[in-house]
């Protein structure tokens, strides 16, 4: 699908939340670990500079940033990166394995908002058979820590195949840190080996919300049919979050595939970057979904999948209105944290009841 990139000025709906942008910046596509279901690249290594990691945060107005693709600490100027990133007037995040987090001193770790820890299962022995042994221990370690310096806690997970019916038990593994659990759906990125299918994809969601408080719901689709409103600003893929990759090119999440467009576009038109092909291609709607009672909420699905798919123009493949299906989702509500992560990612995010 051919897309022109305007040059005028930007719409509203085309303009980052007030306040600037949720940037995800992956400082490297390294990590000490192998995991089958990720969506990096492993066959090559890729790392962006202090000095493009400076040359972003000068164009680009930045509320939020989360360090995240590999594991950032295996980059060699990991700490004069984040020295700078903590200098400057935003929230920072990592999403880490706990391995990068164990370098840092206990100074650096209080200058985060926000610590998330990948934990897929709620036992040693599967956490350490997907990851790697003895990740189960170095996370419940960091955690720990991180507790104990008073920086926040968030447990991510990925909702795929070998786990799908399992969250609430991890759920209640990050409770044990007073932390909530954020969960992505798995995203066919290498290989669809994890996906869910429809069935699994609802009866996921089912079994998670009826052990456990949401606090905010980002999967469009999710969103829609538990009866939540489309959300009060423009946020997520498209609008309001730019991801800067390893290879130094830009794109509107996190699993949007081919190669983006290069960060030196971005260093030169700033937040207009919301205008290139691929951000405009991440706010399109489907023509199948304009009579849907909740396109608002919904805005077609999730476009990374989507597009992944090779079926950007259609509805998403977990779309039940186009299947004639009408899913129950029963939800109760929990109090909102501040997590920057919520606007900028197609996710979802409960807490344990117990």
């Amino acid at each position: 699908m051919a897309i022109s990139v305007k040059r005028s000025p930007l719409s509203e709906s085309e303009r980052g939340s007030p306040g600037g942008f949720a940037l995800g910046l992956g400082l490297t596509n390294e990590c000490n670990l192998a995991c089958s279901f990720c969506y990096r690249d492993p066959n090559r290594v890729d790392r962006l500079t202090l000095d493009q990691v400076r040359a972003v945060i000068e164009r680009l107005p930045v509320r939020s940033v989360n360090l995240g693709t590999g594991e950032n600490g295996m980059h060699p100027d990991f700490l004069s990166i984040l020295d700078f990133l903590q200098g400057q007037p935003i929230k920072l995040t990592i999403t880490s394995n706990g391995h990068s987090v164990a370098l840092l001193d206990d100074e650096r770790v209080r200058a985060f908002h926000d610590v998330e820890f990948s934990l897929d299962y709620a036992t040693k022995e599967e956490q350490d058979t997907q990851r790697g042994t003895g990740n189960w221990s170095l996370i419940h370690e960091q955690a720990e820590r991180c507790r104990s310096l008073g920086v926040p806690v968030t447990i991510i997970a990925v909702m795929m195949k070998g786990n799908y019916l399992k969250l609430s038990d991890v759920a209640r593994v990050a409770k044990n840190f007073e932390a909530p659990l954020r969960v992505n759906v798995y995203q066919s990125v290498r290989t669809d080996a994890y996906a869910l299918t429809y069935d699994e994809y609802w009866e996921g969601f089912r079994r998670l919300f009826a052990e456990t408080f949401v606090i905010a719901i980002g999967e469009p689709l999710v969103r829609a049919l538990a009866g939540l409103p489309a959300p009060e600003a423009d946020c997520g893929c498209g609008v309001a979050t730019v991801r800067v990759t390893p290879r130094a090119t830009t794109q509107p999440c996190v699993y949007w595939p081919g190669a983006g467009e290069p960060l030196s576009d971005l260093l030169v038109i700033g937040e207009a970057i919301v205008k290139t092909p691929s951000f405009v291609a991440a706010r399109m709607l489907p023509s199948a979904c304009e009579p849907c009672e909740f396109r608002q909420a919904c805005r077609g699905g999730c476009a990374g999948r989507r597009v992944l798919q090779g079926a950007l123009d259609e509805p998403d493949y977990y779309c039940p209105i186009i299947r004639g299906d009408r899913p129950r989702l029963e939800i109760e509500m929990a109090p909102t944290r501040d997590l920057p992560k919520l606007g900028s990612a197609c996710t979802t995010v409960v807490i344990a009841r117990d």
